[in-house]
């Protein structure tokens, strides 16, 4: 079974491309949705994000997200203590998800794939790009952030252009070029 990856920046479009993929028929894994389950349901994960961040970043039962989001986006050690506890939880979620799946080939979307070293373990990525003003757009509708927390975000990731660069396929997804047949044309590579 092939394993590919779906990295790209911020507001690039991995999810919906992620999305037709299934719709094909193949297994995606959503890195960002498991590591956001685990801060919820890992009591370990809890626990250390507490000893790391604070009391106060737990409250009422439930972890501040939008307060441990605003740390670790403004201070890059911070962002790199908190993926140190969560990428190794995220990878041996993955690694129990892939036993299961029955496929000629299974996605994992990341938008750190580089920067966690996820892609040690993958035959091929396939990076989704778009132009800056457009992703910016995306996520100031979808996330409601502010443009410098967008901005604090994609400073905090590897830039666009070196994920390119590090990825053996691209896709542009800048709402002129179709999707469906970039997308199909890599379904039939891999299949």
């Amino acid at each position: 079974m092939k394993k590919i990856g779906i990295t790209g920046g911020i507001g690039s479009g991995k999810t919906y491309v992620s999305n037709v993929f299934e719709a094909l028929g193949i297994p995606v894994f959503n890195s960002d949705t498991e590591s956001k389950k685990l801060l919820f349901s890992s009591k370990g994960l809890i626990r250390s994000i507490i000893n790391e961040f604070g009391d106060d970043i737990h409250e009422d039962y439930c972890l501040n997200k939008k307060k441990l989001a605003t740390i670790v986006f403004s201070d890059a050690d911070k962002l790199k203590k908190l993926n140190t506890l969560v990428h190794p939880l995220v990878k041996k979620e993955f690694l129990e998800w892939q036993e299961k799946q029955k496929s000629s080939y299974i996605i994992k979307e990341s938008a750190i794939l580089f920067e966690s070293n996820s892609v040690k373990d993958l035959d091929a990525v396939i990076c989704i790009t778009a132009p800056l003003n457009l992703r910016i757009d995306r996520v100031k509708k979808r996330d409601r952030l502010s443009y410098q927390e967008i901005i604090n975000r994609i400073e905090n990731q590897l830039s666009q252009e070196d994920k390119e660069i590090l990825s053996d396929f691209i896709i542009v997804n800048d709402g002129l070029q179709s999707l469906l047949p970039q997308i199909l044309r890599l379904h039939k590579l891999f299949t």
